[in-house]
């Protein structure tokens, strides 16, 4: 094996991470898990992650939800994309040499830019009139000169990967160009959302433009399926991170000491649908599925998004939860219970859809799970409706991923091993 496909295994003298060809790693590379530069690299985007979620879910607690749901669906999809295009290139190209350790510093450091800016971006929104951008973009400038840089040296030294390495050079400029455009130069609001809808089209096919396929790149199935289990536990530590943040101004006595029954039930909903999601996340075997089906790479790689969105919105939906039972919010009880409900079902939705498109075959006992998963949250809607106590509507909200993990742990897992068993023998 090259020194290139095991980076850090070769011997000899000279620096321990010394510069190796970057001609791609082996897609089949036995025992494939993510390093700890991908890990720190991860860590970088718990702030704006974090950032996000909070502004979000007091946005929503003021009583800007369309303004609030806006400026969470731009970030996140910034988020997203920033992020899948450093993991899907590690995947191929990391030589973990010092040269590929120094742009990937670059690269965090551009994250922690994007971050700061995004309490603008919220605010912008918040405000009405424009959409503040200039630091977001600046953040996202510094990530792609590095990702640019990468590119230039795997399109250099790994003849196989050239035209593919050029072709994400000249398309990431280009996209990163009209990024510029809409950051700096004055436009009005309307003007702002469509240039922006058009780039976010350029960055979702800017893969296809550049790879045709998902093959495109020498990428590991079940090391690209481990790296996004990664992210989504990040992102689920948002329900961790909502919860503290509701229950933590509902402890009565002043001391932090005394336990209210709202404090309870937050943090028994929050943890409980934080492991609920964490479980159902984890009961698909992306990896297998994407070893037979590697063309379907794009459609695991961006069919994430909502994904994300569903979760890092779950903790945002928390943190409201909170604020109301604080009486610090100036939405009605429903809205609350819709905006927690609403992340979670679409968090759900899209793990089975992305199931199914994966396996290109729908399954009527997920389809009934699916639809039992909306009628606990429509009912926990209801009830909230009828008066109930919002505590109580927040344990409701709390069994809707269990229907999935009673529903795998009793009959569902035969019926995926019975789908996986027909991928393989097709």
């Amino acid at each position: 094996m090259s020194d290139a496909q095991a980076p850090g295994t070769d011997e000899g003298s000279g620096p321990a991470h010394r510069l190796r060809p970057m001609t791609g790693r082996d897609p089949h590379e036995s025992g494939r898990v993510s390093t700890p530069l991908e890990l720190l690299f991860d860590l970088s985007f718990v702030i704006a992650v974090g950032t996000a979620a909070s502004h979000f879910a007091e946005m929503l607690a003021a009583g800007h939800p369309g303004e609030a749901v806006t400026a969470f669906v731009l970030a996140m999809f910034a988020i997203s994309v920033a992020w899948i295009s450093f993991s899907w290139f590690a995947s191929a190209f990391g030589t973990d040499d010092w040269l590929y350790r120094a742009l990937t510093m670059v690269q965090m450091t551009g994250v922690v830019v994007f971050s700061l800016g995004l309490p603008a971006m919220f605010h912008s929104l918040e405000e009405g009139g424009h959409l503040e951008l200039r630091v977001i973009v600046i953040g996202y400038v510094v990530m792609r000169v590095a990702m640019v840089a990468q590119w230039w040296r795997a399109a250099r030294q790994s003849p196989p990967f050239h035209d593919v390495g050029m072709a994400n050079i000249r398309w990431t400029v280009l996209v990163q160009a009209g990024w510029i455009v809409v950051g700096f130069v004055p436009m009005p609001l309307a003007a702002a959302f469509g240039a922006f809808a058009v780039l976010a089209v350029g960055e979702l096919v800017l893969p296809v433009l550049t790879q045709g396929e998902a093959g495109g790149t020498p990428w590991h199935p079940h090391h690209v399926a481990e790296r996004y289990s990664l992210f989504a536990i990040i992102t689920l530590g948002e329900g961790v991170v909502g919860t503290v943040a509701s229950s933590g101004g509902l402890l009565g006595g002043g001391d932090g000491t005394h336990w209210t029954g709202n404090a309870v039930a937050v943090v028994i909903a929050g943890v409980g649908l934080t492991f609920g999601m964490w479980w159902v996340y984890f009961a698909l075997p992306f990896g297998d599925i994407l070893v037979h089906r590697r063309g379907r790479g794009y459609l695991f790689g961006y069919g994430h998004i909502p994904l994300f969105v569903g979760i890092a919105g779950a903790g945002a939906g928390l943190h409201v939860a909170g604020l109301q039972l604080e009486h610090d919010a100036r939405i009605g009880e429903v809205a609350v219970v819709l905006s927690l409900a609403v992340p979670v079902g679409l968090y759900l939705l899209m793990v089975y859809l992305l199931q199914t498109l994966l396996l290109s075959a729908v399954d009527r006992y997920h389809l009934l799970l699916i639809s039992l998963t909306f009628v606990v949250l429509a009912v926990a809607v209801f009830l909230s409706a009828a008066g109930v106590a919002l505590a109580v509507c927040l344990l409701v909200v709390m069994l809707a991923p269990f229907v999935t993990v009673l529903g795998y742990e009793t009959t569902g897992e035969r019926h995926q091993r019975r789908m996986l068993e027909g991928l393989r023998t097709r």
